[in-house]
């Protein structure tokens, strides 16, 4: 059952909960990880026309938009930060995933990650739905899968990969500051960034499939993400 929320909630293992700013618009039984949520979030991606791409001469990946509860029985969504030891983006902030390998689909690649990453292991009846295929700078198309991970999901950073991993709550991906559109003189594409606690924030290509996800997911509308751009350090 649902409890009432609070401003901050203590970190347990190597899991933290992120919880900030509350959009009044939306009541407390919204936020609940229950079957009605399960239920209005897997009706909302199932009724969404998702846009897919090609990935002829891109580095085909996928990311799981991993549902799960936080401390006091509300959606969250998980989060990792990589390793200082990664060749690439170490110490960022991301959604578990990788590049697919030969043979597997977006949702096997997605639910391996899972695996790999944090110790999470999930059946394809676990997703909920996909979102729309994004294209970053780099050269990758990902495809973003949205799954229920189930209150009791336990999870185990892979230190070789994550150094810690997050349960950033619905409540503060709804806060009413976020997201932030910056324009930079490098691209017409406008930088997505999802802010998240006093001092921390999510960018892009991570920011702009979870902002989508909060859209269509959590609200049922319709948004595209596909001209929402990526920092420019996050092109290599």
């Amino acid at each position: 059952m649902c409890r009432r929320h609070h401003p901050r909630l203590p970190s347990h293992r190597n899991v933290v909960s992120v919880v900030r700013g509350i959009d009044l618009t939306v009541t407390d039984m919204h936020y609940c990880y229950d079957e009605a949520m399960r239920a209005r979030i897997a009706a909302n991606l199932g009724s969404f026309a998702r846009t897919p791409a090609s990935a002829e001469g891109l580095k085909h990946a996928a990311v799981a938009i991993t549902l799960v509860c936080d401390d006091k029985g509300e959606g969250a969504y998980v989060l990792t930060r990589r390793t200082a030891s990664l060749n690439s983006h170490a110490g960022q902030f991301a959604l578990p995933g990788g590049r697919i390998d030969d043979g597997e689909t977006p949702i096997e690649g997605a639910l391996r990650e899972l695996r790999e990453e944090v110790n999470l292991h999930l059946a394809e009846d676990a997703v909920l739905g996909l979102l729309d295929d994004y294209q970053t700078q780099s050269g990758y198309l990902i495809t973003p899968i949205v799954v229920w991970a189930g209150a009791d999901a336990e999870m185990e950073a892979n230190p070789q990969e994550v150094a810690r991993i997050h349960r950033i709550t619905f409540r503060e991906l709804n806060r009413p500051d976020s997201p932030e559109f910056v324009d930079i003189p490098e691209s017409r594409r406008p930088v997505i960034r999802l802010l998240m606690g006093d001092d921390d924030a999510l960018h892009a290509p991570s920011a702009a499939m979870v902002y989508q996800f909060r859209e269509v997911g959590l609200h049922g509308r319709p948004t595209r993400v596909a001209h929402l751009g990526e920092p420019v350090w996050a092109w290599r």
